[in-house]
């Protein structure tokens, strides 16, 4: 019910306190508090590849042509109505909806509705490095990139004002689900002008203008991004509330606290050991699925000496995985054998993993010509994600168990932005991360993760495989399943013998939340969306 949030009193100080709800009558809106787990690098989706990012832009501020159903992996339309696809596979036309709006603030007042030039504008400037709002404001793109969309896509036409057509290489079975994924959100092209005339393009990444269901309000980084829902919707039966607010903390007993007090009504990522706890409230509920996941150690094979097999294999079978997991899942994690997870069809169940024998790494280390005692980094991440609940924790193990055959391992940290853009740069020797599949195709693990041209980015082992890397492209240029499925289990078969990356767990994915939250849906690509979702009393 309207208004209900404000007549919790536990409450009212801290958002009054906070500032959030100023100059709104308190009766009569909507207001939901999402304690989120850390703060976005910025607020243009293009730029980035993590669940942080997205949630703070691409599923809130934006839309994409096409986009994945709330809770699902099937993609329906989205700013495009409708598409047609060649029978050769090559060719995509996507007639855009009409009667889209761009949102309007105190930065920017559009002048025309949502059509052809912001879908040119939006790829354009990921696929030419020479554009002039690029030039102006110069970016990366790592994810268009990572998929090969950047050397696929041969051509993009407007036929007229609401229609597009995209011309590729060659054939790629995941393009439609590619386009749904964050990276993909549609920028306007009006407002990219006003600020390339300005002479501030950065703004961009900094005060982002959509067609999404909520318009971005002020940002404190490390406390709260405000938004406020968009009276002018294109589906307005998805807006339902009047207030979104991001309440950021990095530290997640901090964010049970609060949502148990009702300071806030949903949030992510809660350690194993406080379920039970939070399973007896009776003012939540905690729903749950198997995460679509994989939390992952990741070797540098530019760095000597993890440039040799048999250094990786050492590390790799000197990890004890199963006292990890007992430890950092506390039972909400399965043990990891493959590079993605057994819910993704493709998935070869007859992979085993390499036993547990530190007698044999110290062994093969020898043969290696590695000394007793040679000093590596290993890196772990800052903050909780869905597949890794205490990555600190878990870099004291492994680094415990190196040490038992000679390994010296520093453990090191960083801000969550900038130990992405580290790694992306190849500054780790051993790295703690992992994913959350995004559209539910094996190319958005085997291509994204490990192929060459992820390489710079989620490519963290900075491995190029070459018989590797052919498998998983001629798998994507094909859209016979059977055939794909066939590719794609020789491809994990080569992932495995190389030792890239140790897998170690799946985590079962909980979202602790009020029970005053009505219709939230969990994304199997561990995205957090609030269209659709309202408040009751």
């Amino acid at each position: 019910m309207r208004g209900s949030l404000m007549r919790t009193t536990a409450i009212f100080p801290y958002l009054l306190a906070a500032g959030l709800l100023a100059g709104a009558p308190l009766a009569q809106a909507a207001n939901l508090v999402f304690c989120s787990e850390g703060s976005p690098a910025g607020f243009d989706p293009g730029l980035y590849t993590t669940g942080t990012d997205f949630d703070a832009a691409a599923e809130t501020v934006f839309n994409r042509l096409s986009q994945f159903e709330r809770g699902g992996t099937e993609v329906e339309p989205g700013l495009a109505e409708k598409w047609d696809i060649s029978d050769d596979g090559l060719t995509y036309t996507f007639h855009l909806r009409k009667g889209v709006k761009f949102h309007t603030t105190d930065y920017f007042k559009p002048t025309r509705e949502f059509n052809a030039d912001d879908v040119l504008f939006t790829f354009e400037r990921m696929l030419d490095t020479e554009h002039p709002f690029r030039k102006a404001y110069p970016t990366e793109f790592p994810y268009f990139t990572d998929m090969g969309m950047d050397q696929n896509i041969a051509r993009l036409e407007k036929l007229d004002d609401h229609t597009v057509r995209f011309t590729l290489n060659s054939v790629d079975a995941a393009f439609i689900q590619n386009m749904a994924m964050s990276f993909a959100s549609i920028h306007s092209a009006e407002y990219a002008d006003q600020l390339l005339k300005a002479g501030k393009a950065a703004q961009i990444n900094q005060k982002p203008i959509g067609t999404g269901p909520f318009v971005f309000g002020r940002y404190q980084k490390d406390a709260q991004i405000r938004y406020k829902g968009n009276t002018e919707y294109w589906k307005p039966e998805d807006v339902k509330i009047d207030n979104l607010i991001f309440a950021i903390n990095t530290d997640a007993s901090v964010r049970m606290q609060k949502l148990r007090a009702g300071e806030c009504q949903i949030t992510l990522f809660p350690r194993p050991a406080e379920l039970d706890a939070l399973r007896k409230d009776p003012k939540l509920k905690m729903p749950d699925q198997p995460g679509f996941n994989l939390g992952y150690l990741a070797y540098n094979t530019e760095h000597k000496p993890f440039d040799k097999l048999e250094v990786r294999q050492a590390l790799d079978m000197a990890i004890n995985k199963p006292a990890i997991i007992n430890a950092v899942y506390q039972g909400a994690g399965q043990l990891a054998v493959n590079g993605m997870p057994p819910g993704q069809w493709s998935y070869d169940d007859t992979i085993k993993d390499t036993p547990f024998d530190p007698d044999k790494a110290r062994q093969l280390l020898r043969d290696a010509g590695v000394a007793e005692g040679t000093e590596i980094t290993l890196w772990a991440m800052p903050v909780q994600r869905p597949y890794n609940p205490n990555a600190r924790l878990m870099a004291e193990m492994i680094q415990s168990d190196w040490a038992k055959i000679g390994i010296k391992a520093r453990i090191v940290s960083y801000e969550w932005g900038e130990y992405n853009k580290r790694a992306k740069a190849g500054e780790h020797d051993t790295l703690l991360i992992g994913w959350t599949g995004d559209n539910g195709d094996p190319d958005n693990w085997l291509n994204v993760l490990y192929g060459c041209d992820a390489i710079g980015g989620n490519n963290y082992s900075r491995l190029c495989d070459k018989p590797f890397d052919a498998l998983i492209k001629k798998a994507k240029a094909i859209t016979d399943p059977e055939e794909r499925t066939e590719l794609y289990k020789q491809a994990q078969h080569l992932l495995k013998a190389n030792v890239q990356i140790t897998p170690i767990a799946h985590s079962t994915v909980y979202q602790p939340m009020s029970t005053q939250v009505k219709d939230f849906k969990i994304s199997p690509f561990g995205i957090n969306s609030f269209y659709g979702v309202s408040l009751e009393k």
